[in-house]
């Protein structure tokens, strides 16, 4: 089992940056890859980026590209997602995912499904 906790969520205003993170524990965090997701109310999960086990790889939803920067300390067994530019649609809970990944090190995984272990969220809303 993979415990992954989530924080650095809050209010801010639009143009504003936060930084979040996911702390994972349980199990060798190095043997993960790890997703970020986002669900706004009324709306599905949806993908927001994802990062090889080696931190070699990432890859971004499209709304994001460019604003957002995923990245990872395999040291301190944390993801973090930093997100400047914010802007108020970006206002939803975040999930951090993890999923083993048995090959190189340089996979990524997108959906949903791919994911065996979430977090719990945590909210970020972003005023106009």
């Amino acid at each position: 089992q993979v415990q992954l906790v989530e924080s650095g969520g809050g209010l801010v205003q639009a143009g504003g940056s936060l930084r979040l993170s996911c702390a994972a524990s349980g199990r060798t965090f190095s043997n993960y890859a790890m997703g970020w997701f986002r669900q706004a109310p009324g709306k599905e999960r949806e993908f927001v980026a994802a990062i090889s086990r080696s931190g070699g790889n990432t890859y971004y939803a499209d709304s994001v590209k460019g604003r957002f920067t995923i990245s990872r300390d395999n040291a301190k067994n944390t993801v973090y997602l930093q997100m400047k530019s914010l802007k108020p649609e970006d206002t939803a809970v975040y999930y951090c995912a993890a999923e083993r990944d048995y090959g190189s090190g340089y996979r990524l995984f997108t959906a949903n499904k791919e994911y065996d272990y979430w977090g719990q969220g945590t909210q970020v809303t972003v005023s106009s």
